[in-house]
């Protein structure tokens, strides 16, 4: 894997390091402390909207981006900061793909920048990031007031187009060769990522990845958690 020319890996995060989605993450900050009697009750008002963001992921990741997190929408950002650690160790961790750590390992080994490139919140890949060794993160950041969450991002989600966009700018910006580098998604919304990187991975992918994939000629992976 290692190049003559200035590489990188980009890895989508959710479904592509790890088997987690931004609900994942979301429920586990909106129970935490919180009563037997209280979790049941978000259960309860919370269930009968999982349909409806399903249908808007499958529209659009990033119209169900903007959507979601506005779900975020008044909690305090100091409290969801000191969660996070605790949701890297009780969620993401025992989801994590063995073969994806070991796979960033090797493109650090081989000399290529590891970069981390999610429509998640920024505070909470940063443990990740940090347990997997890797110092570069383009993460979703959303606006705070008076100490709390808006539920508004600062900028546009990061996914389809948007996610190649800041791919390319990175890459400018750090004097890397998108023709050597590698790229890793798991999801149809990662495609514009993907077709940024001489290397496209698609990992576990879905039907419509999997077929614009084979009809490329790219690397596919099946990785699964806990080993």
């Amino acid at each position: 894997m290692a190049s003559d020319r200035r590489a990188a890996a980009f890895f989508d995060v959710d479904g592509t390091i790890l088997r987690a989605t931004v609900v994942h993450y979301y429920v586990y900050f909106a129970t935490q402390g919180r009563s037997a009697l209280r979790r049941g009750l978000f259960w309860v008002r919370f269930i009968p909207q999982i349909l409806s963001f399903f249908v808007i992921d499958k529209i659009s990741r990033s119209a169900f981006n903007r959507v979601f997190y506005r779900r975020y929408r008044g909690m305090e950002a100091a409290r969801l900061r000191g969660l996070a650690q605790g949701l890297l160790d009780g969620e993401m961790r025992p989801r994590l793909f063995p073969d994806a750590v070991a796979r960033i390992e090797r493109h650090r080994a081989a000399g290529e920048r590891v970069v981390l490139v999610t429509g998640s919140l920024d505070f909470i890949v940063a443990p990740l990031a940090r347990m997997l060794g890797v110092e570069e993160v383009i993460a979703a950041r959303m606006t705070e007031a008076e100490g709390r969450l808006t539920g508004e991002l600062a900028g546009p989600p990061i996914g389809d187009e948007e996610k190649a966009r800041l791919v390319r700018a990175w890459a400018e910006a750090h004097g890397v060769d998108l023709t050597e580098s590698f790229a890793y998604g798991d999801s149809s919304a990662d495609l514009p990522m993907l077709r940024c990187a001489g290397h496209p991975v698609a990992v576990n992918p879905g039907k419509r990845l999997r077929r614009v994939a084979e009809e490329s000629g790219w690397e596919i992976v099946e990785w699964r958690a806990g080993g």
